[in-house]
């Protein structure tokens, strides 16, 4: 496979594959036949054809095995024992027993099937510790760089706040991520993923078997039966076919549930405000309002995520809405239905069944109401409690968890702009260019923290909506705020940090008449309203302006202020203004040579013959201020400046 070697620096942007790395990195120097791939934050590895490189913050870098895919990433941390009885950390070892060093510690904090952990131990420590409290949870944060829960441990924002920064991914074992504090997580950077495909078939089963033996009595009927009595005349139940379903939640389990309605005769309605109607025409599903579900429903099946919105959004008022004898089914969450209001649906008759499987509080408390009503059948959340479903949930969060630990992009992420893989594939070389051309325009800020507004314009044949910024504007966010402060960015967090910073980011798009084959013709970024390190860099419109494009995968710098130049953004850059006259490469050189400065690309701009020109350097080592000192005392040098990437 062919490579395109960039530098790895801190913020850097490289590609492996269809995978975005949205790592956690610090600055690295160039390894021998390094692969494109992305580097987004703290701990960053790449893929070289020799094997898996890795860097993280207290470890240098080091062969850590010959792989196609990233599978390990650095901590300067290792994992801690629990003290509990219920908490197993395994600790992988090397070849001669010794245990292995640079491995990522995940904390599991509630049951996961086996072949989750079998695979998450193959690149991490792995620390399951059930029936965690707060205050024990919060303890052992501090010491992970991932958390896997399920729906009984609320990860809040104490618990973001105790991992002090080290807590790179959480990851719900299931689709609900109502337990997770998204906002806390978005603040710090922490990546959210869940399980959204694995459980679907399992909970959909689930819903429509509650359906069925609501409908037919069936739990009643045995226990009935297991009591002695043959009451076949009580326990008459209502036929399906021909009956109206809402389906309030359309995402995939609602869907699903449709679907085999649909096979049992049913009609089928279905409300969701997000929903596609060409999705639900397909399935024979006309999507209504709320209230014109209830109005026409017999039955009415849950699907709903719990949020601010949906809390207790079945309540006095909704079941008045409905046919008197509706029936209902919920095996989404049950903080959904206001469940006195539930009982009180079910005296009144209004409510002539409900089936439910979540509950709001679980498990509820003895001598529940709503439990142990005669009219409704229970079981204890077991919607995904299926054996194919837990292996399935238990492998997705996994390769999830381990995917974002390797600085990949999840396509389950939560609080994450989803950028499709061949987006990520093509934009791979333009993500380096914005992150860099932030990064430098930000270092000729005169007190670079000052930044508040910046313009963006992407020039491009393409068409708007074939044209995802999103990833770019992030990055150029990235490039802007790290190099001039201790904050931490990466895809999660960037508008968030941009946002509290006051700076505001405006974007741009000119259309040009080149080939669309080509994402972008030029990214240019510009800084208005401050002052400049290098005066060049102004341009006639009195910004600091910047712009770059990419040749044959790699980025370059190809505008400073209103020069033209052609710079590739691989290393470190000297920027010197100069009188345009015979010798001044030579001097230049010569001073960074005897120096021990590394030359490795030179090109100058220049509006005019014996005018002014901008010589943009790139050197492999950091000049001392002793040989900056020396290019300034040239006679025809006017001004420069050193910007490091």
């Amino acid at each position: 496979m062919e490579t395109a070697s960039m530098a790895a620096t801190a913020g850097s942007a490289t590609i492996v594959g269809a995978k975005l790395a949205v790592n956690y990195g610090v600055s690295q120097r160039r390894e021998p036949q390094l692969s494109s791939r992305v580097s987004l934050g703290r701990n960053s590895v790449f893929v070289s054809k020799a094997g898996v490189y890795s860097r993280g913050p207290n470890v240098g870098s080091r062969r850590v095995g010959a792989s196609k895919r990233v599978v390990a990433v650095n901590s300067a941390a290792a994992a801690s024992s629990s003290s509990s009885s219920s908490s197993a950390v395994a600790v992988p070892t090397s070849s001669d027993g010794q245990k292995s060093v640079a491995k990522p510690t995940v904390l599991v904090a509630e049951k996961l099937g086996a072949a989750g952990i079998e695979l998450l131990e193959k690149m991490a420590v792995v620390d399951c510790s059930y029936n965690l409290s707060q205050e024990d949870l919060c303890a052992k944060v501090a010491e992970c760089d991932a958390l896997i829960v399920r729906s009984g441990t609320k990860v809040t924002r104490e618990v973001f706040e105790a991992s002090k920064g080290r807590l790179k991914v959480v990851g719900r074992a299931g689709v609900g991520i109502d337990n997770v504090d998204l906002q806390a997580a978005t603040e710090v950077g922490c990546l959210v993923v869940n399980a959204p495909t694995a459980n679907t078939v399992a909970a959909a089963e689930h819903g429509i078997s509650l359906l069925t033996a609501m409908a037919r009595n069936v739990a009643q009927a045995s226990a009935s039966m297991k009591a002695g009595k043959w009451q076949r005349n009580k326990w008459v139940g209502v036929s399906l076919v021909d009956k109206t379903l809402a389906v309030m939640g359309f995402g995939k389990v609602g869907s699903e549930v449709a679907r085999r309605a649909k096979g049992l005769g049913m009609t089928v309605v279905a409300h969701d405000p997000y929903a596609s109607a060409e999705r639900a025409k397909a399935l024979g599903v006309e999507l209504v309002s709320f209230d014109e579900a209830l109005a026409a429903a017999d039955f009415i099946s849950l699907h709903m995520p719990l949020t601010p919105t949906t809390d207790k959004i079945f309540n006095d008022e909704s079941f008045g809405k409905c046919k008197k004898g509706v029936r209902i089914v919920n095996v989404a969450r049950g903080g959904v239905i206001d469940e006195p209001a539930l009982v009180r649906a079910l005296d009144a008759g209004i409510v002539a069944q409900a089936a439910l499987d979540v509950f709001t509080v679980e498990p509820p408390k003895e001598g529940d109401a709503l439990v142990n009503h005669e009219n409704v059948i229970v079981t204890p959340h077991l919607g995904a409690s299926t054996m194919e479903a837990q292996e399935g949930v238990a492998v997705e969060i996994a390769e999830a968890v381990a995917g974002a630990l390797a600085g990949e992009l999840s396509a389950t992420a939560v609080n994450a702009p989803m950028v499709p893989a061949e987006v990520i594939t093509e934009l791979a070389p333009y993500v380096t260019l914005a992150e860099r051309l932030g990064r430098l325009a930000v270092q000729l800020v005169s007190g670079g923290a000052g930044v508040k507004q910046v313009k963006v314009v992407y020039r491009s044949a393409r068409a708007d909506d074939d044209l995802d910024t999103r990833l770019l504007r992030a990055m150029i966010t990235k490039g802007l705020i790290e190099p001039v402060s201790s904050a931490f960015i990466n895809l999660v967090n960037a508008d968030y940090v941009a946002k509290q910073r006051g700076l505001k980011i405006s974007e741009e798009r000119q259309p040009t008449d080149g080939a669309i084959e080509v994402p972008l013709e030029t990214i240019t970024v510009t800084i208005a309203g401050v002052k400049s390190k290098f005066a060049s860099a102004i341009s006639g419109n009195g910004s600091i302006t910047l712009e770059g494009k990419v040749k044959d995968g790699v980025p370059y710098l190809s505008k400073v202020g209103d020069f033209g130049v052609d710079v590739s953004l691989e290393d470190s850059i000297i920027l010197c203004r100069q009188v345009d006259q015979p010798g001044m490469i030579g001097k230049v050189g010569s001073i960074l040579g005897q120096e021990n400065v590394n030359i490795s690309f030179m090109s100058v701009g220049r509006k005019s013959p014996r005018q002014h020109a901008v010589m943009a350097i790139g050197v492999d080592e950091e000049p001392s201020k002793v040989t900056l000192q020396k290019l300034g005392d040239i006679p025809a040098v006017e001004e420069f400046v050193f910007l490091k990437l």
